[in-house]
């Protein structure tokens, strides 16, 4: 928008018919000569001269708070980059559930007093070998068969891969089992080899109470230690549980499970099961858990 300037001033020439000659004669009217230009043109007055100063003023304001407020961003946002929301949350924890749950002792292996070793006596008879497990045991003919499945049972996930199974039941559930299991589960953070075999042994056989069987129960606890086998340490829990699932003959079982270090980052889970009808079969419990060797 074009906007005429204050400040410029205009002289008009008076109309007449005198020509720029005709000056000097006496009795002839004279045009009045062009008057001298003004050196210094009029100045805004007061008021408009502080208008001004104050805009002046106020744009320099204006961008010194602009620049502190650019600063003070900076200084807030380079934290965590969200400054009005929650704290950035950690790391995941990509650790094995059982290494999350029972970390490594913190006390030195050696500072903790252990079961003496044992040399364990030579394996006889026909064997039951998981590789991945690191461990074998006795393995029984008919009406026992080898499990030719993989079982990831229970919160933990453990996978079943290796041992032998007969069907005991069918019912509206589907079937009910005998079984000898064995899977080897990450227990140890890293490449560690020092498990809290107590805690692993427990948080194994609570998850075999709470996903293997009918709900609720009642545990009978018979053997609850730390002890070895085969010669490695291990821990070992064996107990009853009492249950009622309608169409379900069996309303009890006994099992066994041992969780074995065999000097990997692996723990050695093995689970044994015998259902209350099949109760000829119980000291098969006892007998696979003292038959385990490492390999």
């Amino acid at each position: 928008m074009s906007v005429p300037n204050p400040y410029t001033s205009s002289w008009e020439r008076p109309g007449g018919d005198w020509s720029s000659g005709m000056v000097g004669s006496f009795g002839v009217p004279q045009q009045s000569p062009d008057p001298p230009p003004d050196p210094d043109p009029p100045r805004p007055d007061g008021p408009e001269r502080r208008r001004r100063q104050l805009k002046i003023f106020g744009g320099i304001a204006g961008g010194i708070v602009a620049a502190g407020l650019t600063v003070l961003l900076i200084v807030i946002l380079g934290g965590d980059g969200d400054p009005f929301g929650e704290k950035a949350a950690g790391p995941a924890d990509l650790r094995p559930p059982l290494a999350q749950a029972c970390p490594a002792p913190s006390v030195p292996p050696g500072d903790v007093p252990a079961p003496s070793p044992s040399v364990p006596a030579p394996a006889t008879g026909e064997r039951t070998v998981d590789e991945a497990a690191g461990i074998s045991y006795r393995e029984y003919g008919a009406p026992w068969e080898p499990w030719t499945t993989v079982w990831n049972a229970g919160t933990l996930q453990v996978p079943y891969r290796v041992g032998q199974h007969f069907v005991t039941e069918v019912y509206a559930g589907g079937t009910y089992h005998a079984s000898i299991l064995s899977a080897a589960v990450p227990a140890a953070d890293n490449d560690a080899f020092t498990l809290d075999l107590e805690c692993i042994g427990r948080q194994v056989s609570a998850d075999v109470r709470a996903e293997y069987y009918p709900q609720p129960n009642q545990l009978e606890v018979l053997r609850d230690e730390v002890t070895t086998l085969g010669g490695r340490p291990a821990w070992v829990s064996e107990f009853r549980l009492s249950f009622d699932e309608p169409g379900l003959t069996a309303t009890s079982e006994f099992s066994g499970v041992a969780v074995v270090d065999v000097g990997r980052p692996t723990a050695a889970v093995l689970y044994v099961s015998i259902p209350g009808t099949h109760r000829q079969y119980d000291d098969v419990v006892h007998e696979v858990l003292e038959s385990v060797r490492p390999l």
